[in-house]
């Protein structure tokens, strides 16, 4: 088991060894390790009855705003490509999927759940699967192969009518996203309603994970400009009491255009430190799960071998609890066939089997049974012997549930059990702690590895 996926591991870090950074190998990885279909993780956990999640490969980073703030602007000069379409018009009417790929493709809506199945639940909202798109891309600049954008359709008021919940949408999707980037667009669709009301819904479930830009900055005007701009949404967004919150900022952005120079300030790098930190962040979350998932399992298999040991004992105890009661019940009826056998012989015949001292032992211990049982009645002795032969069926019934046993593990599985253990144990936490040094030498010198 160790060495298939110790070689299948090799092999794809040979592949990539030249073309990946070490993210991303170590997220492939730790993604290998789950999804081999005999020895992965989640295949581990589930022969015990855990269910486990494969770690993703890449983070998915949000992108929302209202209608022409610049969220797909964002996008091409991210990946240095056009791949979303740009303008004043609503150019993007549902959920579209960027990420890298070995080619450049367009998929619909089926294809777009196939490549991410944790977002099929996506197709119970109505309308939503025919308005999902993804867009693979080869760029390979700046982190964009452990990002997955998700440019969501621009939002306005009034009578503009969607053909989805896009309210539902964007909630859901923000349950499942590693970061969502809110821009605000400065030429006076920055007070948004819909925005604002999502926004708050968002901050109140997952507010570390919302980042505010003010986008297109360079077209705000001069500094006077755009600091009344800034003012006036800082105000909106702080009549709302789940924004309004300390440490509070939005970095001013735009997409750099050298045929048309700004003197306005330009942080658009702090959006891609930001995603970075995220990329960072979920690489130590990952390693940190794969540990977690691998105590998880060693806990489930070591609970599961020792019911079994428990039940194994339950079963002997309850095999020598019924050979009693069955003993007991064919007890009765023999006694009783025995004295009626005895009864019937001559004295003589009894000395020529038992002789003299046999004949004495029997009188002493069957004296006083003879003695009640000749003081009875006719009628009473039935009755006797009518309740002797129930409780002989009464005690045999008893003895045929008590050796009712619960079933255990074959030596077999108990085998496959332990061997499953020891790679948990030896192969999978080895690898993690491997990948662990790996990432942490990117940060540190040798000599604080020691």
């Amino acid at each position: 088991m160790s060495g298939k996926i110790k070689s299948r591991i090799a092999a794809n870090a040979d592949l990539l060894s030249g073309s990946v950074s070490c993210d991303e190998r170590i997220l492939r990885d730790c993604h290998q390790l789950y999804i081999d279909a005999d020895s992965g993780l989640v295949a581990v956990a589930q022969s015990v009855g855990v269910t486990l999640l494969a770690p993703r490969k890449k983070i998915t980073v949000m992108l929302m705003g209202n209608h022409s703030a610049g969220k797909s602007s964002f996008i091409n000069w991210y990946v240095e490509e056009h791949i979303q379409r740009t303008g004043v018009a609503i150019e993007t009417q549902g959920f579209s999927f960027v990420t890298s790929g070995r080619k450049r493709e367009s998929l619909t809506g089926n294809a777009t759940l196939h490549l991410y199945p944790h977002f099929k639940p996506l197709h119970e909202i109505k309308g939503v699967s025919e308005y999902l798109g993804t867009e693979i891309c080869t760029s390979r600049q700046k982190r964009f192969s452990l990002v997955t954008f998700v440019d969501s359709p621009g939002l306005v008021d009034g009578d503009m009518k969607y053909p989805f919940d896009v309210d539902q949408a964007i909630m859901w999707l923000g349950e499942l996203c590693d970061l969502i980037l809110v821009f605000f667009d400065p030429m006076g669709q920055a007070l948004c309603k819909r925005t604002l009301n999502i926004v708050e819904k968002l901050n109140e479930k997952h507010g570390d994970r919302l980042r505010l830009y003010l986008s297109k900055a360079d077209e705000a005007g001069g500094e006077s400009d755009r600091q009344r701009v800034m003012m006036q949404i800082v105000q909106e967004l702080c009549k709302r009491p789940g924004l309004n919150k300390c440490g509070f900022d939005m970095p001013t952005i735009y997409v750099p255009n050298p045929n048309k120079p700004s003197r306005c300030v330009n942080q658009i790098e702090e959006a891609c430190r930001t995603i970075e930190k995220t990329i960072n962040q979920t690489v130590q979350n990952t390693l940190n799960s794969l540990e977690k998932d691998c105590e998880l399992i060693t806990e489930a298999i070591a609970d599961t071998l020792s019911q079994d040991r428990q039940t194994s004992v339950d079963n002997r105890r309850a095999r020598c609890k019924g050979c009693l009661l069955a003993l007991l019940g064919f007890s009765v009826p023999f006694m009783l066939m025995a004295a009626l056998v005895l009864g019937s012989f001559s004295k003589e015949l009894l000395e020529m089997a038992l002789g003299d001292d046999g004949i004495e032992a029997l009188s002493l211990y069957l004296a006083p049974v003879v003695r009640v049982f000749v003081s009875m009645s006719v009628e009473y002795q039935l009755y006797s012997c009518g309740g002797l032969i129930f409780l002989s069926f009464l005690l045999l019934i008893l003895a045929r549930f008590s050796f009712r046993t619960q079933p255990t593990l074959s030596g077999r599985q108990k085998r496959q059990l332990q061997e499953k253990m020891d790679y948990v144990q030896e192969v999978v936490k080895t690898k993690k702690k491997k990948l662990y040094e790996e990432y942490l030498r990117q940060s540190v010198g040798d000599q604080d590895m020691d």
